[in-house]
């Protein structure tokens, strides 16, 4: 994400404000993650949407975050609900402010006076990248188990010590998670194409032989890509779940994308598209992607296992990555990928084809958490264990 503008320390006060004041703070700031925009919070009813702004001595708005608050399992005294605080990818604050504790710690005090007793939050700040050669060096190497074995393209400067003032001040790292309750997180490996200063047909020629080859093979059979609107979803949604049966994950339900495309587009009509691929009036692959700023993001993909021959899914990959271009993007993400290199996992593939973009993967510092109250937060730990 974009770096804030630099921000003395000061006296920081952390507040509700209304939707409209956050969108404008994201609007005005040349990306942001889509987990972070006011809308994201309808697509999660069962998280309380709550959007918080930093306010400088001056009474400047200077930081915005939306925060999930999701109430402690099982039964509670009336008035002494409490809450885990999530903020995926956010807040939106100067993360490399030499004040970082001054811009979280009234963060942390205004939700424990919501009734929170643990605060996750994921900062929006890059640690590394591996670019396309160095991750298929680390595959062939047989003593790289993991992408951390394997030596960077690029460190990030800051991101250390962004680490390191987060555990003086008592954040811990959290436990990665699956897609259950609470413990829902966002990626911290992900795959990136960069386009910023790139022509259409440089980011082409930045593609591998087999991703050229493939949307070659498409064109020529006559593959068509469309945009698709909200009656589209359920086509798009019946080639999902038959992706999830076969690459082993579980699907989310056809309303979660159609309460994702209103809140989404009712916020900014660009928001979220949906492209289908088809064949001989035959759809075959579909796709959404998601916009905000400069930066866009394959969401989720889905194919059949019908005509496979005809690279359907590679000529979505392609109109969206032309149609990013085409809206300004500077960064194509196509979101999390394993950070294992060992050839017994069913994710390599994933990762072998995200590889072939040319692109580069980039890890983020991850998710963090602050217990507010330990016993409850420890309890937690402990039932998220058991499940």
């Amino acid at each position: 994400m974009s770096p804030m503008p630099p921000m003395p320390p000061m006296n920081v006060r952390v507040q509700p404000i209304p939707r409209d004041e956050h969108l404008a703070f994201v609007n005005a700031r040349p990306s942001a993650s889509h987990t972070q925009v006011p809308s994201w919070g309808e697509v999660k009813p069962d998280w309380r949407a709550e959007s918080l702004g930093w306010f400088d001595e001056s009474g400047q708005l200077v930081g915005a975050g939306l925060a999930l608050l999701r109430p402690l399992p099982g039964p509670s005294l009336p008035g002494l609900r409490r809450y885990l605080a999530y903020l995926p990818e956010g807040p939106l604050i100067d993360w490399h402010s030499p004040g970082l504790d001054l811009l979280l710690r009234p963060m942390l005090e205004h939700l424990r006076r919501r009734g929170v007793f643990a605060v996750r939050t994921g900062p929006p700040v890059v640690a590394r990248r591996w670019d396309a050669e160095a991750v298929k060096a680390g595959i062939a190497d047989p003593s790289a188990r993991r992408l951390s074995d394997v030596r960077p393209t690029a460190c990030e400067p800051g991101a250390d010590q962004v680490a390191d003032a987060l555990r003086r001040m008592g954040w811990r790292r959290a436990e990665p998670g699956g897609e259950d309750g609470f413990a829902a997180g966002q990626p911290r490996y992900v795959f990136q194409v960069p386009f910023a200063g790139r022509s259409l047909d440089d980011i082409r020629g930045g593609l591998n032989q087999q991703w050229r080859r493939n949307i070659g093979k498409a064109e020529k059979a006559g593959v068509k890509v469309v945009r698709g609107d909200y009656e589209d979803l359920p086509a798009f949604h019946e080639l999902y779940t038959e992706t999830a049966e076969r690459d082993r994950f579980l699907p989310r339900p056809l309303p979660y994308f159609q309460r994702m495309w209103h809140a989404l587009t009712a916020e900014h009509p660009d928001r979220m598209r949906l492209y289908l691929a088809s064949h001989d009036g035959e759809v075959l692959a579909a796709a959404t992607m998601l916009t905000v700023g400069d930066h866009v993001w394959y969401s989720y993909g889905a194919s059949t296992g019908r005509r496979r021959e005809v690279q359907a899914s590679s000529a979505v990959q392609w109109r969206m990555m032309s149609d990013a271009h085409e809206l300004g993007a500077a960064v194509y993400d196509l979101r999390g990928i394993t950070d294992t290199l060992e050839e017994s996992s069913h994710l390599l593939g994933l990762l072998r084809f995200k590889v072939g973009t040319g692109g580069e993967a980039v890890e983020y510092l991850g998710e963090w958490d602050f217990p507010l109250n330990r016993l409850l937060y420890k309890a937690l730990n402990l039932y998220l264990a058991r499940r």
